[in-house]
């Protein structure tokens, strides 16, 4: 991801994650740092959800990638939440998208 937006999306996301566990909050800035950068924050963040979600399809019954599966929850929880706080209108059109994504 771009340095400039790498910071601004970490920067936002900081403070929503605050709260979860250390290991929990490394691993989503791990697959937000290796997810290529999106125009849109917020497609941002849920293209790094599915990467998680991809990690864990790859293992299935594997209880190692049980930390991706969280992470795959948060992330799409936060994609969502960008898109609520900054674009309100087209939530629900997001919400849809995200549902119909493979």
């Amino acid at each position: 991801m771009a340095g400039e937006q790498l910071t601004q999306l970490l920067a936002w996301v900081a403070p929503r994650a605050a709260a979860a566990p250390e290991a929990l909050r490394r691993r989503v800035v791990e697959h937000i740092e290796q997810t290529t950068a999106l125009p849109d924050p917020a497609a941002t963040l849920a293209a790094a959800g599915r990467r998680a979600l991809e990690r864990v399809a790859l293992h299935p019954g594997d209880r190692s990638v049980a930390l991706d599966l969280l992470a795959a929850d948060g992330l799409i929880t936060l994609a969502l939440l960008h898109r609520a706080e900054h674009a309100p209108a087209t939530l629900a059109a997001f919400a849809r998208e995200l549902q119909g994504a493979s």
